[in-house]
């Protein structure tokens, strides 16, 4: 297993916490499952597991008696249980002693990424005399926490996405040239087999939005609803992946494009105010992390939002300014978020995110996404940040 409970304990001291409790019931806690280890390999998870980690002493665990040896590659004893009056009288010794504890979860839902002790359980911890605190910042720490390997993963996924994305506007420029019918759909496909060329790996074909379509920030193009890649329309792209190896992160970019020689006033206005609002986070984060000053996903994002309704685009905002990076594009670490939700979770060294201001209309749409690595006393944007929206003609 990787994670270190020496410095789990060592982290719920000085939180002031007195353990850590992971749970999960087929499935339903993936945050749990992957902390125990039970994502790496077979492992037959049908049953309700508890694992204690105290903030002082050993470890301990709860188990069902049809799968006993689902905790087994973790430290501490184990108890078996089968019936339900077994189930309570465990859960009793397992939090023995316990009177705050952490679990995922999140108040009032707040962060649904984190959410995932559901209302039954959280009533039976309650029920020992036991306080529930959110468990956010623990897994920002000991789970959404990159190695110096996913850091360099990373990497490599980011230039290849800049490649693909300068390939794909490179074909999309020779077709208007060449006054061949392009489709989003067909640019699309090209991309996702530039991908595999890449060595990269990712839950969904790439965003191609002309148009109307680029107003909508997860439109995705199939063979009925793509349209044609046409003169003075802009062209979105939005892509993301990560290498093959074991334990690699996600990259995720979006860059904006117009068939044209020139950009109308309209859409360069637009672009300009989400580049600046993305600049605006980029620099309170670098600054935060140069003076080692905390620093929330809320306030960035306020930060972001405020150069956009300053310039008078309130009403064309939809979405939060980023999101965390992980082995899943949208990781378990902090967000960049006071619009959808009211992110509290400190932005932590060692984790990755997004930033990606949007503006929407109902002929357009412009979006402009980069990566960045929180490290000890530095903040690392990992690609190249557009300037202004491409011209492809």
């Amino acid at each position: 297993m990787g994670l270190d409970v020496i410095a789990v304990q060592r982290a719920l001291r000085a939180a002031g916490l007195d353990g850590w409790l992971l749970y999960d019931f087929h499935g339903s806690n993936p945050i749990a499952a992957h902390l125990a280890g039970l994502t790496d390999g077979p492992h037959m998870t049908t049953r309700r597991w508890y694992y204690l980690i105290p903030a002082d002493g050993e470890p301990r665990g709860l188990v069902h008696a049809i799968e006993p040896h689902n905790l087994d590659q973790l430290p501490g004893h184990k108890d078996i249980y089968a019936g339900r009056r077994q189930l309570d009288e465990g859960l009793t010794r397992l939090l023995s002693g316990m009177r705050r504890v952490a679990m995922e979860y999140s108040p009032m839902c707040a962060i649904p990424y984190l959410s995932r002790v559901d209302a039954g359980t959280a009533e039976a911890i309650r029920a020992k005399g036991v306080e529930i605190l959110s468990s956010g910042d623990l897994v920002q720490q000991f789970e959404a926490s990159w190695t110096p390997a996913q850091l360099a993963s990373h990497r490599t996924a980011s230039a290849s996405l800049y490649r693909i994305k300068d390939r794909a506007f490179d074909t999309a420029r020779a077709a208007l040239a060449d006054g061949r019918t392009l489709s989003e759909y067909e640019l699309q496909q090209m991309m996702a087999d530039w991908f595999d060329e890449e060595g990269l790996v990712t839950d969904s074909a790439p965003v191609v939005a002309v148009g109307p379509h680029a107003g909508d920030p997860h439109y995705l193009p199939t063979v009925t609803t793509a349209t044609s890649i046409v003169k003075d329309q802009i062209l979105l792209l939005d892509l993301w992946g990560k290498t093959r190896d074991t334990g690699a992160v996600f990259a995720d970019i979006t860059w904006v494009g117009i068939a044209s020689s020139r950009v109308p006033d309209e859409a360069a206005r637009a672009f300009s105010a989400i580049a600046a609002a993305r600049d605006a986070a980029v620099t309170l984060v670098e600054d935060a992390a140069s003076h080692g000053r905390e620093l929330r996903g809320w306030e960035v994002d306020a930060s972001a939002r405020r150069v956009l309704e300053e310039r008078g685009y309130g009403d064309c905002i939809l979405h939060r300014t980023g999101h965390s990076l992980g082995e899943l594009v949208h990781g378990n670490g902090v967000h960049m978020d006071d619009y959808e939700t009211h992110d509290d979770r400190r932005l932590l060294p060692g984790t990755g995110f997004t930033v990606e201001p949007g503006l929407y209309f109902d002929t357009f749409g412009v979006r402009t996404e980069i990566n960045v690595f929180r490290g000890e006393r530095e903040a690392l944007v990992t690609g190249p940040r557009q300037a202004e929206i491409v011209t492809l003609l």
